[in-house]
């Protein structure tokens, strides 16, 4: 298993009290990391160079490449001169598909959109969670952003990732994953979470940070119907949340939020005892 870095010490000046001094901190790397399928390159994404496994998993479920984990076969890492190459091995069928429908993306940190070739694939069908019957009582919302803000261990570091968590009633987050691009944490937790055996439709997805529309339709593909953020949604997102029959809960601070959709599935009463499930 190949380690890389994920954070450095660095010189700064800083100005602190009205007045500057010279002194180190710690800040993130940011690396280039490719996903190649049959030793051709798919997409090339700056990310934070950590659970690299989860991160070919979770982004090939959220892109539509693989279903299934058994459609994986194998994922090598290599280490480039200026990246990292996630190689990834897929069974015969899901590579003719890919070949089918192959394309080329570069997106920057922030961005998972860049590189789409048509407006039809930026505006991809988002899949219904309608059917869940899961529900959180408003004491269980406050409980897994709290949680989250508690196991990020690189950003207590940095002060300078995005966290995702994976919050499920009772057994309180039994995934968190960071990275310095919003999307991509959101992409090694749903590796993570799929990796360790866990259904999207038994939680919450939870995140430190805005929802786009993408952010949505990753949770959806997962087959959560909720996602829980810190930060403000889109009005994009919120109009697919609804499409999609999802619950959207921002601007978590505190004992405070917002529903935005799917407020039918908030209950009253406790959080339920967190166990080892």
């Amino acid at each position: 298993m190949l380690d890389f870095p994920t954070h450095s010490k660095v010189t700064e000046t800083a100005r602190r009290n009205g007045r500057l001094a010279d002194g180190e901190r710690f800040v993130p790397e940011e690396t280039p990391v490719a996903f190649s399928y049959a030793g051709s390159t798919h997409a090339v994404m700056m990310a934070t160079p950590a659970d690299l496994e989860d991160f070919a998993t979770g982004f090939s479920l959220t892109e539509g490449i693989i279903t299934d984990l058994a459609e994986i076969e194998a994922i090598e890492v290599l280490a480039e001169d200026k990246g990292i190459d996630l190689q990834i091995r897929l069974a015969d069928a899901q590579n003719d598909a890919l070949t089918a429908r192959r394309r080329h993306m570069a997106g920057p940190v922030g961005c998972g959109l860049c590189g789409i070739e048509s407006i039809e694939q930026a505006v991809r069908v988002t899949p219904s969670v309608r059917s869940s019957s899961l529900t959180l009582c408003e004491d269980e919302v406050v409980e897994a952003i709290r949680l989250l803000n508690g196991q990020q261990p690189l950003h207590m570091v940095t002060r300078a990732v995005h966290g995702a968590g994976f919050y499920v009633p009772g057994r309180g987050l039994v995934a968190v994953r960071e990275d310095v691009g919003r999307h991509n944490a959101l992409d090694k937790l749903v590796g993570a979470a799929r990796r360790t055996g866990h259904a999207g439709r038994a939680g919450a997805v939870v995140v430190t940070s805005r929802v786009s529309v993408e952010m949505v339709q990753k949770t959806a593909i997962t087959g959560s119907p909720f996602i829980i953020a810190i930060s403000a949604p889109t009005a994009l997102a919120i109009r697919t949340a609804e499409e999609a029959g999802m619950t959207l809960i921002a601007l978590v601070r505190g004992e405070d939020f917002e529903i935005f959709t799917g407020a039918e599935r908030i209950v009253p009463g406790a959080a339920r005892r967190l166990g080892n499930g």
